[in-house]
């Protein structure tokens, strides 16, 4: 009977580590990957939307070519993708 009592609850824990947590800690660590080997002229897509070239990398900013006027400067964290084209 307390088997049983404790069994279910570490199942639960188990199966939401497994299912969530994992998960998410894999595609964390992707993105942290992908945005620390970013350089010059790759092609970015943000999470407003915006598509862009990249034309400086910095520790925590980069700068994005959206044309040919318009260079925006972004927080590292806000890139979404690499564009493969």
């Amino acid at each position: 009977m307390q088997l049983e009592t404790f069994l279910f609850p570490i199942a639960l824990i188990a199966i939401f580590y497994f299912l969530l947590i994992m998960p998410q800690q894999r595609q964390a660590k992707a993105h942290k990957q992908m945005l620390s080997s970013l350089k010059k002229g790759d092609k970015v897509i943000t999470s407003g939307g915006l598509v862009g070239e990249v034309t400086n990398v910095d520790e925590n900013f980069i700068k994005i070519k959206l044309n040919d006027d318009v260079i925006v400067k972004i927080v590292k964290e806000y890139i979404l993708k690499r564009v493969d084209e």
